[in-house]
């Protein structure tokens, strides 16, 4: 057997180039090729002979002359031998007598075709030719000649499967970094840049939504509106970049007081802040009230232009379940009497208003 094998090509198996199966636009020059081309004068007992020697070999390249005639799968090759007679018409006589009845239809393309458009190929040809091997014409070579080879369905669903998983997953990362995008996106339009809490648009919003909630729940909503004392000054005496870092800090100590989640604290205006506690009676309002006016004398920042010689803070508190017929502005104005109060009172303090 092994005298007759020498008389003809065995197959070679060209392994595959590159990173397998990872890149979208993989081509068929990456994938397993099976190389061996058969006169199709030989006999079809030596075509069985390379097919058994080389089990993983899915068919072989048949050629006329040196050109290319067609191409006859395993599958097909042993299917038309194992039926009746079969041996006695092709086992002795050339291969191409076989052929002539066993031939079909045959995929051909170039080692640079997309793994996934002949994949989509093979799949759209007829169910009994789903596992056909696909011919590969290569480039000529210095002489002009120009060689085939052979890739295996099987192995090209598996390939085609990989690039399929590898752009899920590319897609999920630019849909996560999208969302990550979109959340930085939505923070830089939804807070104050200097302060960095949220800006009288987040605050607007916010407001609306928690009021109306509040009003179909039948739940108290408290607004504090705090404003800093002789800020005007302060920026006249200490500077405007001092005044930038005075702001930052007030908002800092203002948001230590804050303790649940739910309540927001906005800048409201240039030196003034909001904070919205939803489901918040009044009696909570001022023991957040407290909390914050601690936490700026906490801050100690010195003020020479005012009477206290410290930055301090007054605060207007307002609470009220709304109903059907009240508006959001309603609260808004007490708690703005309440800050108006605090201010006639001599600073540095808070007043409740109740609705």
């Amino acid at each position: 057997m092994e005298n007759m094998l020498s008389h003809f090509p065995a197959a070679i198996w060209s392994p595959p180039l590159g990173n397998y199966g990872l890149e979208l636009d993989a081509r068929l020059a990456q994938m397993s090729l099976y190389e061996v081309e058969i006169e199709a004068n030989q006999p079809g007992k030596n075509i069985s002979l390379v097919l058994e020697k080389n089990p993983l070999l899915p068919g072989v390249i048949l050629t006329e002359n040196g050109r290319f005639l067609g191409m006859i799968s395993r599958q097909r090759f042993f299917e038309h031998m194992s039926r009746p007679y079969a041996l006695e018409l092709f086992w002795h006589r050339p291969v191409k007598t076989l052929y002539r009845f066993a031939q079909t239809e045959i995929l051909i393309f170039p080692l640079d075709t997309k793994i996934v458009d002949a994949a989509r190929a093979a799949l759209e040809r007829a169910p009994n030719l789903l596992y056909e091997p696909i011919v590969v014409e290569k480039s000529p070579d210095a002489s002009g000649k120009i060689s085939y080879s052979l890739i295996d369905v099987h192995q090209l669903m598996l390939k085609q499967a990989q690039i399929h998983q590898r752009a899920r997953h590319l897609v999920e990362a630019l849909y996560q970094e999208l969302e990550t995008v979109n959340q930085q996106l939505y923070r830089l339009a939804n807070s104050d840049g200097l302060t960095l809490v949220a800006n009288r648009r987040r605050f607007d919003e916010y407001f609306d939504r928690e009021w109306r909630r509040c009003a179909r729940d039948q739940t108290p909503i408290s607004l504090i509106l705090c404003d800093i004392d002789y800020f005007k000054r302060y920026n006249d005496s200490c500077g405007h970049l001092a005044g930038d870092d005075c702001l930052r800090q007030v908002a800092a100590a203002i948001n230590k007081g804050i303790m649940r989640p739910a309540d927001l604290l906005a800048r409201y205006g240039g030196e003034e802040f909001a904070v919205i506690l939803p489901n918040t009676p009044s009696e909570g309002a001022v023991t957040v009230a407290n909390r914050i006016q601690s936490q700026i004398r906490d801050l100690q920042i010195p003020h020479p232009a005012s009477e206290m010689k410290r930055v301090t803070l007054s605060l207007g508190v307002a609470t009220k379940i709304p109903s059907e017929s009240a508006k959001a502005s309603e609260l808004l104005a007490a708690a703005d009497a309440a800050l108006y109060l605090a201010k006639n009172q001599g600073r540095d303090r808070f007043a409740v208003t109740g609705l």
